[in-house]
């Protein structure tokens, strides 16, 4: 099924029983079978089967879609990799990065590939779970099975079956809002 407002330039391939839309562009980008795309913007790519993508994504250049995976609201991936069955649920960046089979990355997770000067991989392999609002600085693997804290802003690798926490410990400035409104 194609729905209003999709647009299918140079070169774009669709597999059976797919739902393509409403508001797709697709250009040069292909597309395994029973898929469901919404509100998405695909440019030289390669999706897999039986994915979930949208609303409101980006798929750039050189990145391919595992099977079954899901790829949520608010999402932009470049020249990256996702594996069968893994999910970006929603609001996350994650560009230049090969991501294995069942990873989960939290909301808000960004793969930092970029130092101003030099572009960056990240790796993040199968089974790991990234946690909400994780910075990935790459370059730098997540390792299997690992985990990354809500809030980490991970700048080195994690072992296998690892728990990485890179956050400051909070501090509560007690009183503060009242000195600061009698200024």
């Amino acid at each position: 099924v194609i729905y209003p407002s999709v647009w299918l330039e140079g070169g774009c391939r669709i597999g059976r029983d797919c739902q393509i839309g409403p508001a797709v562009r697709m250009r040069q980008a292909v597309v395994g079978d029973r898929t469901t795309l919404q509100y998405a913007y695909l440019h030289e790519c390669r999706i897999g089967s039986d994915v979930n993508l949208g609303p409101f994504v980006h798929i750039r250049p050189g990145t391919v879609i595992g099977d079954r995976a899901r790829i949520g609201n608010f999402i932009e991936i470049k020249n990256s990799q996702v594996g069968e069955g893994s999910k970006t649920p929603h609001l996350s960046y994650i560009g230049d990065t090969d991501i294995g089979r069942e990873v989960n990355v939290g909301c808000g997770v960004v793969t930092v590939n970029y130092d101003g000067k030099n572009k960056y991989r990240t790796r993040i392999d199968d089974g790991a779970f990234v946690g909400c609002n994780a910075n990935l600085v790459a370059p730098v693997t997540v390792g299997s099975q690992a985990y990354v804290a809500a809030g980490s802003t991970v700048t080195k690798d994690v072992p296998p079956l690892a728990l990485a926490v890179a956050r400051a410990q909070q501090k509560n400035i007690e009183g503060w809002v009242e000195r600061r409104n009698k200024k």
